[in-house]
């Protein structure tokens, strides 16, 4: 399997701080962002990150309609959900769902038609995705978000 990977800014010279893992909540395990996001030096995102294929290929989710997450994000701020897939080779290059949270559990289903490309023209080919990132992006502000549960939304038969 994969697994979940943090990283900020800093590897282009920004300045955000994270702490990203796994805490018990409630009686329950969730993934757990939490950090600085700063914007000197060109910075301002940090994020989790979660590779779709064990071998660094390609998931093909063609046959759903989108995300379903159940999160929360205990302090306000800029906090997206973003997808790359094998059109978006540059780092800058990803698409992205806004996520309105607030300080209780909420449950949004993201359509794929909800995810807008950022740097790039090709429209999402959900047959091939690379990799799923929760992220914290865009504004200075403490950052802190939790997420319960990430599922692929069943079509409509």
């Amino acid at each position: 399997g994969t697994g979940w990977q943090g990283f900020t800014d800093r590897v282009m010279g920004g300045l955000s701080d994270i702490q990203a893992g796994y805490r018990e909540i409630e009686g329950r395990t969730v993934l757990a962002m939490s950090g600085q996001v700063r914007l000197e030096n060109n910075g301002g995102f940090i994020q989790v990150r979660l590779p779709l294929d064990a071998r660094g290929g390609l998931f093909d989710a063609g046959d759903f309609s989108g995300i379903r997450i159940a999160a929360r994000a205990p302090k306000p701020g800029a906090y997206y959900l973003h997808l790359r897939t094998a059109d978006t080779r540059r780092p800058w290059a990803y698409y992205r769902a806004r996520l309105t949270l607030g300080e209780d559990w909420t449950v949004i289903d993201i359509p794929w038609s909800s995810f807008e490309a950022q740097s790039l023209n090709t429209p999402l080919d959900t047959r091939r995705l690379r990799s799923l990132a929760v992220v914290a992006y865009g504004e200075a502000f403490e950052a802190e978000i939790e997420v319960r549960r990430l599922a692929w939304l069943q079509t409509n038969p």
